[in-house]
């Protein structure tokens, strides 16, 4: 099984996991609870912009935790976050304009158009690692693009793309 945290898009050979019930989502659901799914039943993780939706102290560190007991021993997990330190430089760079700081700050803190679009933490790579290698993932790398779904792991500000994409071993 190939599982999309968080997605919309239905793609053949994919099963949908969303807080929200809609066209599509095979399980409503929250990813820090993935009792649904059976312990090393998944092939492959795609979660791109959910993770900074779950608070680091409990939620985020669970939630890695339920994508490496779900995963299959060498299956692994495409990750894509805003990457913090990509928002901060862009955010304080002197070029950018009123409405590209506001689509700044919508990526650092959501969109907050409804009360799941609020972010809660801030990713960079070396925190993602480290959070990552807690849950047990034994190889961590930076990724380029997925070109799984069309969603924001390739969004673009100015210029420069604004996620942090890893793929994370089992």
């Amino acid at each position: 099984m190939r599982l999309h945290i968080g997605g919309t898009e239905v793609k053949a050979g994919w099963k949908i996991l969303n807080v929200q019930p809609g066209p599509g989502v095979d399980y409503i659901g929250d990813c820090s609870d993935l009792s649904q799914i059976a312990d090393g039943s998944v092939d492959e993780i795609y979660a791109s912009h959910v993770l900074e939706h779950l608070g680091y102290v409990e939620r985020l560190p669970r939630a890695l935790a339920e994508f490496h007991r779900v995963l299959k021993k060498g299956g692994s997990a495409r990750i894509s976050v805003p990457d913090l330190d990509v928002l901060c430089r862009l955010f304080i760079d002197p070029r950018m304009g009123v409405s590209e700081r506001i689509l700044i700050m919508r990526m650092a803190f959501g969109g907050q158009t409804d009360p799941h679009d609020f972010h809660y933490v801030g990713l960079a790579f070396d925190i993602l690692c480290d959070l990552l290698g807690t849950a047990g993932f034994s190889k961590i790398e930076r990724a380029g693009d997925f070109g799984l779904f069309n969603d924001t792991s390739l969004m673009q500000i100015s210029g420069t793309r604004i996620s942090l994409n890893v793929i994370a071993y089992r």
